[in-house]
């Protein structure tokens, strides 16, 4: 107002003014003219940039504040009733959309004392796909670690439930991962170890990086001299020493006390960062999961393990199309999750289906053994080129698997539960070098058999599939486990055992030199596949009474071609004769050794005569 009165009073100075003389008029005019624009001018500019600060200051909102309102949109009241025959939970809520709604609620329940209330609501979050990212995260904070392990093993579950791992602490100047690893293992008790591992222990603890690469081609070989070991790590250079490292960590974590060390010591961000260092090295991420999962099952050491964010990690594993990745996970999340896993996974028992949560009943178990020189995975691929196997099984894991228990027989039988053990054959070629002999079959199967028995194995019932010395090894553990009360459900639930080319009265490999024989199997296994073996008839006779006395229906499939051993020697490992149980049908098939177990195609008749084998086996407990 007092901008305009101004502006009103200088126009009538100027109509009003006394006439002067023309040119001091002219002048005079645009000097009032000018001042009277420029104070409006000026004026004009404070009161806008006025009424626009505060406007501005009006109209600011603290974004942190609406976060929070945000995150607030339901707040739950847990109302004690006065009736404690009634328990009501009430909450109240702001006007916000009905999908949130949804979420907190699962929210809440998945926080039930009631189980099946949990596993319903972490059912129903994991087949949620349209929530937005902000509510993923919402739930990945808010929920507690018995949810995001229930997440982690829910198939359809959403990555974005699962929060990156927590910060890993800086490295030490002048140290480094290989480092970090070698204190982690010099800090482990060396109590309760064999004498190979605390050789192997303190011979990766004392050696370089230079003189392992070294004396890799001694370490890795039978007997100090022959087929080096899986081709030495020649393809990682840089992790040799991480892996001599991390093999010793694996057997520490078998035991209790050592787990908790290995905690204590910070060996969770430790593997953790090595993890994350070797992504392109799935062995030794392979070997880095089976410490988690040995520590899982310590109960007491659940919390560190969701807290440093593996569950995170073994969350993306799990959904690898990697079929050895993907066990690894879930055999680690299986040993977290007590909700509804009663069972405990030890070192070398593998789940190859069911592997997420399910609500497929369960009815029977099929039990994959390999021999000496196989693995849990690798034995049981399909038949083809190491070139195709890599290719194909990226290509289409339809037309090509590298487990075909997994890929097959898991969607042809989809109620069995599957396993495969795989004993520990990198210990077995230490010893080449420990001042300790090998494991004797006798051995091995009373430590199967007890890890078997931890993973429920005698709970349903049972097919056994195993090839070449496996075969003895189940042999074995069926006789051990009649001797034993407590194991008697193993024997009164196993239905029938399929044989692929087991050795029952010996091998013709035990027939070569010593040095031959190192090519395949360890010096004492090898002892007992000679024909002449007592122990080998010993085992044969006893068994064949104990199977004609439970009638336990058996299938025996045989190679009939020989086998290439590099590229001079050519064997037939297991003739005819030394696969006939005695007992069963006994089926040629035109494959070597090695491919008897690897079927060429889903159709082919040594897959589908297996499945047929199950089925009719297992036919009344499937029909429950």
């Amino acid at each position: 107002m007092s901008l305009a009165a101004y502006c009103v009073l200088c126009c009538r100075r100027i109509r009003t003014s006394a006439p002067t003389p023309k040119r001091h008029t002219y002048w005079r005019e645009i000097r009032n003219i000018i001042k009277f624009t420029g104070s409006l001018i000026l004026g004009g500019s404070l009161f806008l940039t006025y009424e626009v600060m505060a406007l501005k200051k009006s109209l600011t909102l603290d974004t942190q504040v609406v976060e929070r309102e945000k995150m607030k949109s339901y707040i739950y009241l847990h109302v004690a009733s006065s009736d404690k025959g009634e328990n009501h939970d009430t909450f109240s809520t702001v006007d916000v959309e009905d999908h949130e709604c949804a979420m907190w609620l699962l929210l809440r329940k998945s926080k039930s004392e009631d189980r099946a209330v949990r596993l319903e609501a972490v059912q129903a979050m994991s087949q949620n796909h349209h929530w937005h990212d902000y509510q993923y995260r919402t739930v990945a904070q808010a929920c507690d670690p018995r949810t995001l392990i229930g997440l982690a093993r829910s198939k359809e579950s959403d990555l974005r439930f699962f929060l990156p791992p927590p910060p890993l602490p800086s490295l030490k100047e002048d140290s480094s991962t290989e480092e970090e690893l070698r204190q982690l293992l010099a800090s482990l008790p060396q109590t309760e170890l064999d004498e190979c591992i605390q050789y192997f222990t303190s011979l990766a603890l004392s050696e370089s990086s230079q003189s392992l690469a070294a004396q890799k081609g001694g370490l890795w070989c039978f007997g100090g001299n022959g087929l080096p070991y899986a081709e030495s790590f020649g393809e990682v250079p840089s992790a040799t020493v991480e892996m001599f490292c991390l093999e010793a960590v694996v057997k520490h974590s078998e035991i209790p006390t050592h787990c908790d060390s290995i905690e204590a010591n910070g060996g969770l961000q430790v593997l953790q960062r090595l993890y994350r260092l070797h992504k392109d090295y799935p062995k030794v991420q392979r070997n880095i999961m089976r410490v988690i999962a040995n520590m899982a099952l310590n109960e007491h050491l659940h919390p560190a393990i969701v807290h440093s964010g593996w569950v995170s990690i073994m969350a993306e594993a799990l959904k690898s199309q990697h079929i050895m990745e993907a066990s690894h996970a879930a055999r680690t999340l299986a040993n977290l999750d007590r909700d509804t896993v009663e069972e405990k996974y030890q070192d070398g028992v593998y789940v190859l289906h069911p592997q997420h949560r399910t609500s497929q009943p369960i009815k029977a178990d099929v039990l994959f053994i390999h021999g000496l020189m196989g693995a849990a995975f690798k034995t049981w691929r399909q038949q083809d080129s190491e070139r195709d196997l890599v290719e194909k099984a990226v290509e289409d894991e339809a037309r090509y698997t590298t487990c075909w228990p997994k890929t097959w027989l898991a969607r042809d039988c989809p109620a069995l539960r599957i396993i495969s053990v795989e004993y520990d054959t990198s210990l077995s070629d230490w010893r080449a070098r420990c001042p300790m002999e090998r494991k004797s079959i006798a051995f091995r199967s009373n430590e199967l058999l007890r890890k078997l028995k931890a993973a429920g194995v005698g709970d349903r019932p049972i097919i056994w599939v195993s090839h070449s010395m496996g075969g003895l090894l189940v042999k074995k553990m069926l006789l051990e486990a009649s001797k034993k009360p407590e194991m008697s459900s193993i024997i009164n639930n196993t239905r029938g055992i399929i044989f692929y080319s087991v050795p029952h009265h010996g091998s013709r490999l035990a027939e070569y030199s010593v040095n031959v024989r190192y090519l395949l199997f360890p010096s004492l296994e090898v002892k007992e596949l000679s024909k002449d073996s007592p122990a080998l008839k010993i085992l044969q006779d006893d068994f064949l009474e104990f199977a004609k006395d439970k009638n336990f229906q058996v299938l025996n499939f045989v190679e009939t071609q020989p086998t290439y051993i590099g590229s001079m020697i050519k064997l037939h490992i297991v003739p005819v004769e030394s696969a006939d149980l005695g007992i069963g049908e006994l089926i040629p098939v035109d494959v070597n050794h090695l491919n008897i177990c690897k079927p060429k195609k889903k159709d082919a008749f040594l897959y589908q005569r297996t499945l047929q084998f199950i089925r009719e086996s297992l036919a009344k407990d499937l029909e429950n």
